[in-house]
């Protein structure tokens, strides 16, 4: 063994896991001898061997070595030394070929879940990649899918890959389950239909999403066994009753074509195949048919050299069988949203019988077999993934305008590593059901998703059977509960921070529906508060409301307080404008005026809570927090903030410095804000997804990309992101990482 190997005997302090006792496959054919699969570190390292570096397979027998030591002591429910599972997970992702990082988390992947290990002692011994991809991998652990309503498993499966950053955690993840539902015998028989529905219901459907052809197949199968076991045991002894009636048309029917192809100068490989158990019985349900009704039992797969021979072979075998009408799919020419390629057509064999067949390239078949994992290490020089990626991940690409470039590892997890549902965020009821809603949005928001009673009626709520705040924003896999009040009812407030359209409308009908005199009460609540936090008097002189009322275009002060009552006006501006007409004489011009110099006025605190109908931020410099404030408050009281440095804030301030006031922002501002930077590049492939990897990396959001074709520097490239930022520090770290990409020649905030 080379010393980069795995070495089983490396950890010391227990019997290399070679020796355990065999995990055992059910296979389709229930008259087959059990196929033994023993997770062995030797077969592991030999299929590692194959495509990774000695410096990888070091890493890798380091994650080994402790994960054995992690484990140690472990048993699982079937007899076996736990340290077998990881193993067996690990070679299964090997058979797709995924890189280092993939295979080490498959040995990790329960270490922070069963031993309580931490991900910055697995940062520090592994790396952040490799840490990265085990939590992902802990925390799709803790869900648990209870309902088995339709939509509810696809709720499940899009939150199981929201939660996914990378796509190597659901492969890992799928590994997993199907090593676990390979040595499901061990479970109880309730556990196991559980777990067998679980992943029917909700890992087979992503396994095809993905195009894992091979692994939707095996899952589906097993999981039909467990599921109906009896069923499953009926079909599988038809099938051997049949096979040997059979065996005599399948045989002539592979000499034929055999025979026909050569003759046209096509060389292929044709193999016979069966469909699956699982398959034979959703036919049979589906359009009620006996056994001896699905025809199409068996079919042939025919893998030629290129493209063009596809078609020719399809004429070839038109010409030998007859074609059923209505039964021919091309997929090449359409391909299927998980890439898969290949033409289908069903013929009348001999005896009058259906015959299913499928024609494809080798790479279309490894492809087929092997989805989004048949990528990882492709190297054909003379493709480029731009066709073949738009085609088989187009919806795994949210960002991302993916240019022309070679095919290496590296460079597809760049394209995917960016969220796969980046808008949505999937949440529990306290009864296990799953609501989807929109990135940012809050508990009120869960409330009226719920029902508008309980939104209109809440006052708090538990996130993991937690207290918090309404206004709390939610996470993934967060189980969420209302606390409602007969006595509670909408505020004005409540628009500053709901997100979705139907929670606002809610709000907004709530608030009109108050009577005047309800909403002038409120009114006159929340500006006496905001009086009162500018250290004013309550009681404002009625010189003053009439000159305010001039200013604003009201009809009288009780329109004001009624506007400030339904949200249309924010009360800490009526306030702030108050307050400079109490310290300007009223005799004075019509025009809002500052204070005297020497007087010291308190800045409005911009929360993030503010309606946008009343504050909003000035698009020509994009402020973030950090930045220093300033705010121009227009005639119809809407308060726009600028930068204190924008060129456009200072020429507009020096015409009209009355209408200018000092803002602030608070100290716990909740939200992120959108930040323009410029980024002079170098013109090479595949920069931009390392860009926007590093940018992910760096915990932002990209909300735009864009290039000017015009904007050139010599061989250099203008690229304009724009950005979701925390603040100032979080900028300066974002552009930090950004300006270490190699081909990055400069990169500055783009203030307009």
């Amino acid at each position: 063994m080379p010393p980069t190997a795995i070495d089983p005997s490396a950890t010391p302090s227990r019997k290399a896991p070679t020796a355990a006792p065999a995990d055992v496959t059910p296979t389709t054919d229930a008259n087959a001898p059990l196929v033994v699969r023993v997770a062995s570190v030797t077969q592991l390292n030999n299929r590692l061997a194959e495509y990774l570096t000695p410096a990888e397979l070091k890493s890798i027998k380091d994650a080994y070595r402790f994960a054995d030591e992690m484990h140690l002591g472990q048993v699982r429910r079937s007899g076996d030394p736990y340290i077998s599972h990881p193993i067996a997970v690990a070679e299964i992702c090997a058979e797709w070929k995924l890189d280092a990082q993939a295979i080490m988390a498959a040995l990790l992947h329960d270490v922070m879940e069963d031993q309580d290990v931490l991900k910055d002692e697995l940062i520090e011994r592994f790396g952040a990649p490799v840490a990265s991809l085990v939590d992902g991998l802990s925390k799709l652990d803790k869900l648990e899918f209870q309902s088995q309503a339709e939509h509810q498993a696809e709720n499940f499966r899009k939150m199981l890959l929201a939660m996914a950053r990378d796509v190597r955690v659901i492969l890992v993840k799928l590994a997993d389950r199907l090593h676990n539902m390979r040595t499901l015998s061990a479970m109880s028989a309730d556990k196991r239909r559980r777990i067998a529905r679980e992943t029917m219901e909700v890992y087979v459907p992503i396994a095809h999403r993905l195009g894992l052809n091979n692994l939707y197949r095996e899952l589906q199968d097993l999981s039909f066994a467990y599921l109906y076991p009896l069923r499953q045991r009926t079909i599988a002894k038809a099938i051997r009753s049949a096979r040997g009636n059979r065996r005599e048309l399948v045989g002539k029917i592979l000499e034929s074509v055999k025979s026909q192809l050569a003759k046209a100068g096509i060389e292929a490989s044709i193999a016979g195949r069966e469909k699956t158990l699982y398959g034979i019985y959703r036919k049979m349900r589906n359009k009620h048919l006996s056994f001896s009704e699905v025809l199409d039992v068996y079919g042939f797969r025919v893998v030629v050299d290129s493209f063009e021979q596809c078609y020719v072979a399809l004429g070839v075998l038109h010409a030998l069988f007859k074609p059923m009408p209505g039964k021919f799919k091309d997929y090449i020419a359409i391909p299927k949203m998980n890439g898969y390629q290949s033409l289908h057509t069903t013929l009348i064999g001999p005896y009058g019988t259906p015959v299913e067949f499928q024609i494809r390239t080798a790479e279309m078949n490894h492809v087929a077999e092997s989805g989004v994992a048949a990528h990882w290490l492709y190297k054909n020089q003379d493709a480029t993934l731009t066709d073949l990626q738009q085609r088989t991940h187009a919806w795994l690409q949210s960002l991302l305008d993916i240019q022309h470039q070679t095919g290496d590892a590296s460079e597809f997890l760049e394209h995917v590593k960016v969220d796969l549902f980046p808008d949505s965020v999937y949440v529990f009821t306290p009864k296990s059901t799953i609501i989807a809603l929109p990135r940012g949005a809050t508990a009120l928001d869960f409330a009226y998703t719920i029902h508008t009673d309980i939104g209109d009626h809440a006052v708090s709520a538990k996130i993991n059977h937690e207290p918090a705040p309404l206004k709390t924003e939610l996470r993934n896999g967060d189980i969420v509960a209302i606390d409602v009040s007969d006595d509670a009812q909408p505020t004005p407030n409540w628009l500053s921070f709901v997100r979705t359209g139907r929670a606002r409308s809610a709000i907004r009908h709530h608030l009109r529906s108050m009577n005047r005199e309800q909403a002038i009460e409120v009114g006159e609540l929340l500006l006496e508060q905001a009086l009162i936090s500018l250290e004013l008097p309550s009681s404002v002189p009625s010189t003053v409301c009439d000159k305010l009322v001039g200013d604003t275009g009201a009809k009288s002060m009780g329109d004001i307080k009624a506007d400030i009552g339904t949200g249309r006006r924010l009360a800490t501006l009526v306030a702030r404008h108050i307050q400079s007409l109490m310290e300007t004489p009223v005799t004075g011009s019509a025009t809002l005026t500052g204070p005297a110099p020497e007087q010291k006025i308190k800045p409005v605190t911009i929360s993030g809570k503010e309606p946008s109908s009343s504050v909003q931020f000035a698009q020509c410099c994009s402020p973030i927090p950090g930045d220093i404030l300033a705010g121009n408050l227009r005639r119809d009281q809407m308060l726009v903030v600028h930068t204190s440095d924008c060129e456009l804030a200072r020429r507009s301030r020096a015409k009209d410095p009355g209408r200018w006031i000092d803002v602030s922002w608070a100290e716990d501002y909740p939200s992120r804000s959108n930040c323009r930077i410029s980024v002079l590049v170098a013109d090479e492939k595949g920069l931009l997804a390392r860009l926007a990897a590093q940018i992910n990396e760096s915990d932002s959001n990209i909300v735009h990309v864009g290039m000017d074709e015009g904007r050139r520097e010599g061989p250099l490239t203008e690229l304009r992101f724009t950005v979701q930022v925390e603040d100032r520090i979080h900028l300066a770290r974002l552009m930090r990482n950004v300006r270490q990409v190699r081909g990055v020649a400069r990169i500055l905030r783009d203030k307009g």
